[in-house]
């Protein structure tokens, strides 16, 4: 509940600060709409509608369950009951996301010697605690909380900039980890720090460049980590299906090429989002704001979940792409955006 109150406060905030942050657009208006599988959005938007507790969603989703999925009706549904809402200016920036596939240990070994964590019960989130250095200085040590082993110092580190992933352990059992809490501290890009460095330009840096330097140079590799102060702790997410994506912000698995990371101050959990992605990938899909990040703020920031395992993470690991994201908002909703308030 807490979260929906918090929705309508971001919204009545947006609507206070319309129009200059807020306009709504005709479906014409949004690139490709009518080339889309708009079945294929409305199958993961129903995913996480009942999460909703509000009045300008909930009848929309007992439409949306009784709408058949095939993309003519689909599309029929969404044009019907929603306005698309461009919030802030473009460009947007996006990026790619994915659940990562790595080798662990149940147990410390010589090979796996690098812990994930889970969380501390003094950990109040939304507090500040101990930062990443101090982490991983050892103040973690003999409190029996690590939740597996793995054997790369840099697979600890994007699996918790990812925030979910699979761990294979020797016996071949899968265990299936998700976002449990964070430490609180800020989050700052390593990559955008080498490219102050002058290591790199912007354009050549990829969660692939930043794996390769860092295994380079073991040392300084280990600072840069720690450049980044926040740091995440993990939970085992049991009686998960493997051909289901991981669980997101909204508490239910995301689906690839459907699912965004978003900043919810701007974009509200849940809704539909249709993107227009420039790029050597472009886009032009309707997607679902069903997850969070770190380091996804703004009004035009998404973040693609682009699935599981090394293809899908190469592949996100290279998205950096301008383009525009469109919020569809319950048409009430979108017009009360632009009315100025005596508030």
């Amino acid at each position: 509940m807490r979260r929906f109150l918090h929705l309508i406060g971001v919204l009545a905030a947006l609507t206070m600060a319309a129009p200059a942050m807020a306009q709504v657009l005709d479906f014409e208006a949004l690139d490709g709409w009518q080339d889309d599988s708009h079945g294929e959005a409305l199958v993961t938007f129903l995913k996480t509608c009942k999460r909703f507790d509000d009045p300008d969603w909930r009848p929309i989703c007992a439409l949306a369950a009784e709408t058949p999925q095939d993309d003519v009706s689909a599309r029929s549904f969404f044009e019907l009951f929603f306005k698309p809402v461009l919030i802030g200016a473009p460009p947007a920036l996006f990026t790619g996301y994915y659940e990562p596939e790595l080798d662990g240990s149940p147990v410390r070994t010589v090979r796996f010697a690098y812990p994930i964590y889970r969380k501390p019960a003094e950990l109040v989130e939304g507090s500040v605690w101990y930062s990443r250095e101090e982490i991983e200085g050892g103040i973690m040590v003999g409190r029996g909380l690590e939740l597996a082993w793995l054997d790369d110092p840099i697979d600890v580190y994007f699996l918790q900039i990812q925030g979910s992933g699979r761990i294979r352990m020797p016996d071949g059992h899968i265990m299936r980890v998700g976002y449990a809490a964070k430490n609180g501290q800020p989050y700052r890009s390593i990559g955008q720090e080498l490219v102050n460095r002058g290591l790199f330009t912007l354009d050549q840096v990829s969660a692939r460049v930043i794996r390769d330097w860092v295994k380079d140079n073991p040392v300084e590799g280990a600072k840069l980590l720690n450049f980044n102060p926040s740091y995440v702790f993990f939970r085992k997410i049991a009686d998960l299906p493997a051909s289901q994506g991981p669980i997101g912000a909204m508490g239910r698995s995301i689906t690839p090429f459907r699912s965004i990371a978003v900043d919810p101050l701007f974009t509200p959990l849940g809704a539909p989002v249709w993107i227009e992605k420039d790029g050597d990938l472009p886009m032009r899909r309707l997607m679902v704001a069903q997850d969070t990040g770190g380091a996804i703020k703004g009004m035009q920031r998404a973040d693609i979940f682009f699935g599981t395992g090394f293809e899908a993470g190469d592949a996100a690991g290279m998205v950096k792409d301008g383009g525009r994201m469109i919020v569809l908002l319950p048409i009430d909703r979108a017009y009360a955006m632009l009315e100025p308030t005596d508030e």
